[in-house]
């Protein structure tokens, strides 16, 4: 009795009676396995790409900085938000109508002369925040 090519007849691997249930990332579970459905809100995470989607049409400067370039090093853009991207924003400006995608791979800051619109992961609305500024 030979043991060559057994292996080959030992039966699919990976075939499982049950498929275990799809779980969206971070829902409970129970200890049996089961999901708990839970009616929590879903918040986008804080990051400057949806700080500018909830600032769209203000006006804002944006400074950028262009390593390697001998012509210049660092640029600062006045305009209309148009839209933001993960990697890219779109500026306009008012009197010429001309439209410049900015790339946030440049991006160091932004400055805006009105309140912003800003919520945090987890917070409902735009909170009132009281600071003494001197």
């Amino acid at each position: 009795m030979s043991n060559k090519g057994s292996i080959g007849n030992m039966g699919t691997m990976g075939t499982m009676s049950g498929m275990p249930p799809q779980v969206s990332s971070g829902s409970p579970m129970t200890p049996s396995g089961a999901v708990v459905s839970t009616t929590a809100p879903v918040f986008e995470q804080s990051y400057v790409e949806n700080i500018f989607r909830l600032n769209l049409g203000k006006v804002g400067t944006f400074y950028f900085t262009y390593e390697n370039n001998k012509d210049w090093n660092a640029k600062v853009y006045t305009g209309v938000l148009e839209a933001a991207g993960r990697d890219h924003l779109i500026i306009s400006d008012r009197a010429t109508g001309q439209r410049v995608v900015l790339l946030m791979v440049n991006f160091d800051y932004a400055t805006f002369e009105e309140p912003l619109v800003y919520q945090y992961p987890g917070v409902i609305g735009n909170p009132a925040v009281v600071r003494n500024c001197r």
